[in-house]
């Protein structure tokens, strides 16, 4: 009885970090209380005998549930078939879903990694993104991350770093973000998606080109037939283009070159080796930097 009233007494004492903790990681109010809970029984079960630094040792129990549920969520995306799940909703809407963040909820996430961690936080890997949010917002040694994924402390710095120059990469692409040439490749998957003829028409150049299809009207044709219906809004090396994506993996990249104002070709590259190279980014649709 003794031992689960100190329990008890360290987990209240360290609650709000361990949600904090949960939080930054999966980036879901319900999701965060779900890890808490479940870190609480395993914090009930356990022999705590040995334990010499309780937030510590209650950090990495929450850390490692956040790493379950990761891999978790990310073996769900990879085994979804069919199409990809809809875009995530713009900041202009007021509704949210229940469990996942409201507006305010995402502006403290923001505020404590900053806004170019929300544009690339769903492309980490979990171990990327536990080593990046522990040791970058929550000043956890590298020791202790590579403890919880079972990596040498050297492999958790050399994550935190790759994680942390994709956040740097995001925020030095804002710019591109917010440019001409994304509005006009995110008013043509709208207009592709719609098989709307006549707004394609109005975004290409006469003389455009794609592969051997030659001609405004015959590249409008030939996405009004929904050929790019699946194609998300990415940045690709940074710059805007478009992506599509099977099994939540890049198996066909659009490259637009635009001079005018118009579209006078479109690539599209489907070669795996490739693909592989690449950085890419999903954007959300309409989504400006917040």
């Amino acid at each position: 009885m003794v031992e689960q009233d100190w329990l008890s007494e360290r987990f209240a004492e360290h609650q709000d970090r361990l949600h904090a903790v949960a939080y930054r990681m999966l980036g879901s109010p319900g999701e965060a209380e779900d890890a808490v809970q479940e870190a609480w029984l395993r914090v009930s079960r356990a022999d705590t005998g040995q334990v010499e630094n309780p937030a510590g040792w209650l950090t990495t129990i929450v850390a490692r549930v956040c790493l379950n549920m990761l891999e978790a969520r990310r073996a769900r995306r990879e085994e979804s078939a069919g199409a990809l799940p809809p875009e995530p909703a713009g900041p202009q809407e007021s509704l949210h879903p229940p469990g996942q963040a409201s507006p305010e909820d995402e502006a403290l996430l923001a505020d404590s990694v900053g806004v170019a961690l929300m544009v690339v936080l769903d492309t980490l890997t979990p171990a990327e993104r536990l080593a990046f949010v522990l040791h970058d917002v929550f000043a956890v040694s590298f020791g202790e991350i590579g403890a919880i994924i079972d990596r040498s402390p050297v492999a958790a710095r050399q994550l935190a770093s790759r994680a942390r120059r994709r956040v740097q990469g995001a925020a030095g692409a804002s710019d591109a973000a917010r440019s001409a040439k994304r509005d006009i490749v995110e008013a043509f998957l709208a207009a592709s998606r719609g098989g709307d003829f006549v707004a394609l028409l109005e975004l290409l150049d006469p003389d455009a080109v794609v592969g051997e299809i030659r001609g405004g009207h015959a590249v409008a044709a030939f996405f009004a037939a929904r050929r790019a219906q699946a194609a998300r809004l990415a940045l690709v090396d940074g710059v805007p283009a478009a992506v599509w994506s099977h099994l939540g993996r890049p198996k066909a990249v659009f490259t637009f070159t635009i001079s005018k104002g118009k579209i006078t070709r479109i690539d599209i590259d489907t070669d795996p080796g490739g693909l592989r190279s690449l950085d890419i980014v999903f954007l959300t649709a309409n989504n400006k930097e917040r």
